[in-house]
């Protein structure tokens, strides 16, 4: 990541054009040993291309991606020209910043400039400069603006006292990325002021991120020390930047104004009183931007003078965003946006221009703004019944056996209920703004109160925490402000509503992390169910048999909706095991399969299916004697789940004594006391990204300690092994800008990033050093792929710990790249572990994409070429006297685990819910009998003779 300091400034220097302050530029990058001398060629084919011009009279030349190899290190070097450069167009530029970047990391350094560029023309203060010090402080720029928009504004809170409105002001607040853990607490220790008319005032300095100010209020009038509470603002101080909303609101309050505030009915109202932007209401278009890089500075640039050739104002913003947006027409602005490649934006425009503008917008981001673009995926859509009609399914045979994806371990048996969804028909155009907002506030009723009493119904706490997720989708102020807007243009109440939810899903699939745009599915569910009822259309019941559910894909509400004592299974063409509708089939007990492919669509209705959750295998229409086995089976398998829940406490021993522990795989502090309480003997997985994505800023040492130090406390001396932040390519940040990769499975994540970033890494380090206070840790680091990454990671963690002492440390690495299990002879001499994360060991070896809606049953990790990288790790680490685990989701895989056994696995880390099957597993298996199979297995062909091999024996 770039960042600036006076060291790489050259101050007063002198050029007679461009092209020598490019060689200048070229020789100070060689100089400091960033780049090659040939790097200079890339700076001068750059300019070539369009000018690197950025304003206020700053230039950052860098090179192209065709010269990236001349780059030697990431890293940048300024230079000062007070009298001048001409860099064409009659530009002058006082300060040029030179950018060697093995990637697109001068995004980043954009958007801090941006800042500065912002408030007033710096061209005349970079001129007259006299220290690098000086140019540092203008570059940083002025302190941040006060942030007062929508997101901030919270009404009719469903409150009970002052408290928790001051609570709902902090998340708020820190959900804007103003406030960082530990304010809302700061903030509570303040004493309230009372404005009068039931409003208060309340702030707080400690844990401000960035200045900005909330606005809640409650559901119904509260009283607070005597006196009415009808709203509360809640400021996260930072220097002045208050000031003006502050003497906004004293202005509003004398003129007897306060009841636009305490009574507001819509957050735009509340911004408009206190002086702040909002969108003007000007016809506006939503894009999606398809540019590789994302909104970069040539298309940038050449977008800004689009905007400027029309007389009018145009303003965009990211959609969904609050607040008016930016002005089209600044380069600067544009460039704040940090808008990525999939992201949508949305423009608006005065009405006298919009006619012109917007389609030529619309026509200058589909060519590419000045590039060659690929197409955007299109996301999946569910086809319609005409279209399906078009292309007839073959639905499979009678006796097929199909191997899909495990999603919900079980076996289940019953008749095929195959549920099309309902096509909605509805008038575009609605019946009066009033009249169609009452109809939408009538059926968003119904809808909260079904969800509501799925909340209160919900035995299993992830249940109730999805459908609670669900009400505040539903209650979410900006969609339905969003709602309104198209209401007032004319829009009905249907037409509003399905354009903004679908808009928000393709959003969330948008996204780059695989996990969080499956949501986009949740988002669906919401709006189709009240889609129906604005429609007046009953979704489809269950019947009163035992029944196999067939659906495309299958959406929370329809699982939790299921009696558990009439579904036998559920059974999906697509969709993976990480989707919502997963996680509840699985916490319900219901068995599950994934992913069997569209052919199970055209199943004839009560067609006997048979499927099992634990392998992935579909049969239709099986046997007699298939379907006694597999009664069999089910019956013996709960009698097993029970004895092994009594016996979870237990050692898991094998029969001829060799120990193997059993450990948990957890995400969150909160898991670590549940998972002591089903057998862990230790965390063997502590995922850190939660801790990181719960912020919106890297989170300090002290939370992150707090964090630590509740799973440490709750494991009561047993070792706790965490893997450092894993995030990058497929899991990014919103703090961690980094730019989109074609293939982010083989790019910069993991390890690879956080040594980009090593203070992040060492802060983490630094808390879990101070969390541990004595107690067992075990610190792996994820992704290692190469021996020089592991000793880098590995000698910051061994100097932090001589200033935070710890006796008990291991430092390992996960084995997740196949390079890594080909050195782990190397590796094993220097590491005090390695823990096989055979979910991505699998993918890479396989080169399968475990997220394939098509491969991904493929990627087995019982494939003989996987079962070999274990095998050699396991004996690597032996024969140095190290100890190695498996924490992918092979170690709860009963046919794996004694193959794990027999090649030496040490630690198996799975699940809580699986640790007591796992432990029995274990005590079942004689461990010579288990090297002798692992052998047999090793020289098999393919993962289905693996497990063909296993079943037989076992």
């Amino acid at each position: 990541m770039l960042e600036l300091d006076a060291s790489q400034i050259q101050m007063g220097r002198q050029a007679v054009d461009k092209q020598a302050a490019l060689a200048m530029l070229g020789e100070a990058l060689a100089a400091a040993g960033l780049a090659t001398a040939d790097y200079l060629a890339g700076l001068q084919a750059r300019e070539a291309q369009g000018s690197t011009f950025l304003g206020q009279g700053i230039a950052i030349p860098h090179g192209t991606p065709q010269t990236r190899d001349q780059v030697l290190r990431t890293g940048v070097c300024l230079i000062q020209f007070p009298d001048g450069v001409d860099w064409g167009n009659g530009q002058q530029v006082y300060l040029a910043i030179a950018i060697a970047a093995q990637s697109d990391e001068h995004l980043h350094l954009l958007q801090l400039l941006t800042r500065a560029l912002g408030e007033g023309d710096l061209s005349q203060a970079l001129r007259t400069a006299r220290t690098p010090e000086q140019i540092v402080e203008l570059l940083q720029g002025a302190p941040q603006a006060l942030a007062m928009d929508g997101q901030l504004v919270g009404l009719g809170l469903p409150v009970e006292d002052f408290d928790e409105l001051l609570w709902q002001g902090a998340r708020l607040l820190k959900q804007a990325g103003c406030a960082a853990s530990g304010f809302a607490l700061s903030l509570a220790r303040g004493e309230p002021l009372p404005l009068g008319e039931g409003l208060w005032w309340l702030h707080s300095e400690r844990g401000v991120e960035r200045p900005g100010l909330a606005f809640v209020t409650p559901a119904a009038p509260l009283r607070f020390r005597g006196e009415p509470l009808k709203g509360l603002f809640c400021l996260a101080s930072q220097g002045e930047a208050h000031r003006q909303a502050l003497e906004r609101l004293c202005d509003v309050l004398i003129g007897g104004r306060a009841a636009e505030l305490c009574e507001a009915h819509s957050s735009r109202s509340v911004i408009e009183a206190l002086g702040g932007e909002v969108a003007p209401d000007w016809p506006s278009v939503q894009l999606p931007l398809a540019n590789a890089h994302g909104l970069h500075a040539r298309p940038a640039k050449i977008l800004s003078e689009l905007a400027q050739g029309f007389a009018g104002e145009i303003r965009v913003r990211l959609a969904g965003d609050d607040g008016a947006g930016v002005s089209a027409k600044s380069l600067s602005r544009l460039l704040a946006l940090g808008a990525r490649r999939g992201q949508v934006l949305e423009f608006s425009a005065e009405p006298g221009i919009a006619d012109d503008a917007l389609p030529a917008l619309r026509a200058a981001l589909e060519s590419g703004l000045g590039e060659a673009v690929e197409p955007l995926p299109v996301a999946p859509q569910e086809p319609a019944a005409d279209e399906t009609a078009q292309v007839p399914l073959q639905a499979p045979p009678a006796g097929s056996r199909l191997q899909a994806v495990a999603a919900s371990p079980g076996i289940a048996m019953g008749p095929a209920l195959v549920r099309v969804l309902p096509r909605f028909d509805y008038a575009e155009q609605g019946q009066g703004a009033a009249s169609e907002r009452r109809r939408l506030d009538a059926a968003l009723a119904a809808i909260g109160g079904e969800i509501q009493r799925m909340v209160d119904g919900a035995g299993v706490a992830s249940i109730r925490e999805i459908f609670s997720a669900h009400l505040a989708m539903l209650d979410d102020p900006a969609l339905r402000e969003d709602v309104d807007a198209r209401l007032a243009r004319g829009a009905s109440a249907e037409a509003a509503w399905q354009a903004e939810i679908e808009a928000a899903a393709q959003r969330q699939e948008a996204l780059h992390d695989a996990l969080l745009a499956e949501r986009a599915a949740d988002l669906r569910d919401i709006g189709r169910r009240v889609l129906a009822r604005l429609c007046g259309v009953e979704l489809p019941g269950e019947p009163d048999e035992p029944y196999v559910l067939v659906m495309a894909e299958v959406a929370p509400s329809d699982v939790a909706g299921l009696d558990r004592q009439r579904v036998a299974g559920i059974l999906t063409a697509r969709g993976g095991a990480t989707a919502h509708s997963a996680i509840i089939a699985r916490a319900l007990g219901i068995p599950a399969v994934v992913g069997a492919g569209e052919a199970v669509l055209a199943l004839a209705q009560g067609t006997p299916l048979l499927l099992d959750g634990d392998s992935g295998l579909l049969r239709v229409a099986p046997d007699q004697a298939t379907r006694q086995q597999a009664l069999r089976e089910r019956e013996t398998a709960q009698r097993r789940r029970e004895q092994a829940h009594a016996e979870r406490l237990q050692a898991a021993v094998t029969s001829d004594g060799v120990r193997v522990e059993v450990a948990a795989n957890i995400g969150a502090a909160g898991e670590a006391a549940e998972a002591v309480a089903l057998g862990a003997e230790a965390v063997g997985l502590l995922r850190t990204e939660l801790v990181f994505m719960e912020h919106a800023q890297a989170p300090s040492q002290a939370a992150q300690e707090v964090e630590y130090r509740r799973v440490l406390d709750a494991l009561g001396g047993r070792p706790l092994v965490v893997r450092t932040l894993d995030v990058g390519g497929d899991k990014p940040l919103p703090y961690w800008p980094m730019p989109a990769e074609e293939n982010p499975f083989l790019g910069v994540r993991g390890i690879r990033l956080s040594l980009q970033r090593p203070e992040i890494l060492e802060t983490q380090l630094r808390a879990l050093l101070a969390a541990a206070e004595g107690r067992p840790l075990r610190i792996m680091f994820p992704m290692v792929g190469a021996v020089e990454e592991w000793r880098v990671a590995r000698d910051m963690a061994l100097r932090l710990r001589e200033e935070i002492p710890l006796a008990d440390l291991q430092l390992g690495i996960m084995v997740e790249v196949p390079s890594a299990a080909l050195l782990a002879s190397v590796l094993a001499r220097e590491v005090d572990f390695f823990s096989i994360g055979t979910n991505d060991l699998t993918q890479y070896c396989l080169a399968i994409d475990r997220g394939h809606p098509t491969l991904s049953a493929q990627a087995d990790g019982l494939h003989p070429a996987v079962l070999r990288l274990i095998g050699m790790t396991a004996a690597a680490a032996h024969a140095e006297g190290k100890w190695v685990g498996v924490c992918g989701e092979l170690a709860s895989d009963r046919l794996a685990v004694p193959l794990l056994v027999g090649l030496g696995v040490d630690e198996l880390s799975v699940s809580p819910r699986a640790i007591a099957l796992v432990k029995a597993r274990v005590r079942e298996l004689d461990s010579r009998h288990a090297r002798a199979l692992a052998e047999q297995a090793l020289a098999l062909d393919s993962a289905v003779a693996v497990r063909a091999l296993v079943a037989e024996v076992h």
